[in-house]
């Protein structure tokens, strides 16, 4: 029996290298089969959404192509083709893990909890927990929601932050799942959910793209400031500093600045819909430090 225990641990040894080695490296994978996956989100304006010819298009999205320019230089790889891949907030991180995707440029939250499974890039927006309603609804706050049924997307942290504040306040909320924004858009549209936590910047691009926003409001205080970060795969530093160094260029040369007016504070696609969102202070801040630093 001894024995055995000792061949099976000899086995495992030998395993564990063998199955790191089925996994390369990004920049070795994406070299070696000349392509690079990129996953986009099909309705998280104004960062990656589908257009009115159902191309991902956004801020996060045109990011990515600078990175995707990169990783072409740093492979020597200038005929790498670019895959695109629609995720959901539920699927986004397995297929990072497993490997379908190679990087992800949407609206997801930065936070120590994920930082457990994924890596993250120098954080490139920041954003609060608020609510879409009809503006008829009369909701003005958090108090306003005791009893009501709310809607979030399954798989964020806003449903994680809104049922622990639904516990801790005993607010009798019946919170509900759907399985995108605009499956939680659409919930309060047809009156089957008063209100829809999401981060207030997706909010307002719901809002915005809708037939008619003035239909919807975006209201109560910002629930727990998150950062947005491109998302990566763990214990994969080469990749890591080839996007943080793509972005900290983006952000000392003023081409950030620029993507930020262009898809924030410009009409964009496809309704041309301006979003008038400033830049807050916290974005001003992290594009001197260049942080990573996660949500707690």
């Amino acid at each position: 029996m001894r024995n055995l225990h000792f061949k099976i641990a000899a086995l495992i040894a030998i395993a564990a290298p063998l199955a790191m080695a089925q996994t390369p490296l990004t920049l070795d994978k994406v070299k070696a089969s000349g392509s690079i996956t990129v996953a986009y989100r099909d309705s998280s304006i104004p960062f990656s959404y589908l257009d009115d010819k159902a191309q991902p298009v956004g801020f996060g999205w045109e990011i990515c192509g600078k990175i995707v320019d990169a990783v072409k230089k740093a492979t020597g790889r200038a005929d790498l083709k670019v895959q695109s891949q629609a995720v959901t907030s539920a699927n986004r991180i397995p297929l990072l893990m497993n490997g379908t995707i190679d990087i992800e440029c949407g609206s997801t939250t930065n936070n120590s909890e994920r930082a457990k499974q994924v890596a993250f890039a120098t954080n490139y927006f920041y954003t609060g927990t608020r609510f879409l309603v009809k503006s008829s609804s009369g909701v003005k706050s958090l108090d306003d929601l005791k009893g009501k049924t709310v809607v979030s997307t399954t798989g964020t942290t806003n449903y994680k932050i809104i049922r622990n504040l639904n516990e801790e306040k005993k607010l009798g909320i019946d919170l509900i799942g759907a399985k995108d924004h605009a499956d939680s858009a659409l919930l309060v549209q047809t009156g089957r959910a008063l209100a829809f936590g999401m981060d207030d910047i997706l909010l307002y691009g719901l809002k915005a793209s809708s037939a008619n926003p003035a239909d919807f409001a975006v209201v109560g205080e910002a629930i727990q400031v998150e950062p947005y970060a491109i998302m990566v795969r763990r214990d994969d530093p080469a990749f890591k500093k080839l996007v943080d160094d793509t972005l900290a260029g983006l952000m000392k040369s003023g081409e950030f600045d620029k993507l930020y007016k262009k898809w924030f504070q410009s009409p964009i696609p496809p309704k041309g819909i301006n979003l008038s969102a400033p830049m807050s202070k916290e974005l001003m801040d992290n594009m001197k430090a260049l942080s990573d630093k996660p949500a707690t």
